[in-house]
């Protein structure tokens, strides 16, 4: 009788190991990544400052006239918002776009027993560098 040499188990599943393990650990992997980068994006967004700072420029008068409308988020934020209670910092900028032109607005502000206190917030016209200040009013009508 001739005797048969089982083969190991990697030996007869290697191809599945190699590739649907690995495909496995890459999803869980880029899953993984784009549940923070969600995240952290979501608490932007929800943030205080954030609202104020999109709520400002769109009803800007100078920003509407260069951007066009609507005005809205074009792309991904950067900086950063660290909350601690009723204090915190912020800051970040927000890359927007309208039909005419694109900007970014930059925000800092601090937190301090709750209220937000804005130190720098305007919008910065991406093709002349312009600088328009959200937090000077508009006193042309007075």
């Amino acid at each position: 009788m001739e005797e048969q040499i089982k083969k190991s188990w990697f030996s007869r599943n290697w191809g599945w190991v190699l590739g649907g393990g690995c495909l496995t650990l890459i999803i869980v992997f880029v899953v993984f990544i784009g549940s923070i980068v969600f995240g952290v994006s979501k608490m932007f967004t929800s943030s205080t400052p954030y609202k104020y700072a999109i709520e400002q420029a769109s009803a800007n008068e100078k920003v509407i006239s260069i951007l066009g409308e609507p005005i809205e988020k074009d792309g991904i934020m950067n900086g950063n918002i660290t909350l601690n209670g009723d204090d915190g910092e912020a800051d970040f900028k927000i890359p927007i776009k309208g039909p005419k032109a694109e900007a970014r607005i930059v925000v800092v502000a601090i937190k301090t027993n709750g209220d937000w206190t804005y130190e720098r917030l305007f919008v910065q016209i991406k093709e002349t560098q312009e600088e328009i200040n959200l937090l000077e009013k508009d006193l042309e009508g007075i």
